[in-house]
């Protein structure tokens, strides 16, 4: 089963917003989900609120986000932290095959 970071529209219509989920990638956009990691509110002042480790967790397992997901999660500083979790990862493996 693959695994997609995508958003979930909520709200009325013309004032969207959206819940960060964790969900099938066959499935519809407003259907079922895994999990649900936060949320975010794109009208003014936009809001933005994220469980970073669970994000974290999630792309570890190896769950794409979309592309709109992967800029909040950039915004958030989840995609730093879990880009300096992989390259010290690569650093420690590098780091014994020279020795």
């Amino acid at each position: 089963m693959a695994v997609a970071i995508r958003l979930r529209r909520t709200g009325a219509k013309k004032r969207p917003f959206y819940r960060i989920v964790v969900a099938d990638d066959r499935g519809r956009r407003d259907g079922k989900y895994i999990e649900s990691l936060g949320y975010y509110n794109p009208i003014s002042p936009e809001q933005l609120e994220m469980d970073v480790d669970k994000a974290i967790d999630w792309l570890n397992r190896g769950a794409q986000p979309s592309d709109t997901v992967r800029s909040l999660l950039v915004k958030s500083g989840a995609m730093a932290k879990w880009r300096g979790v992989e390259q010290a990862a690569e650093a420690a493996e590098t780091t014994e095959a020279a020795e």
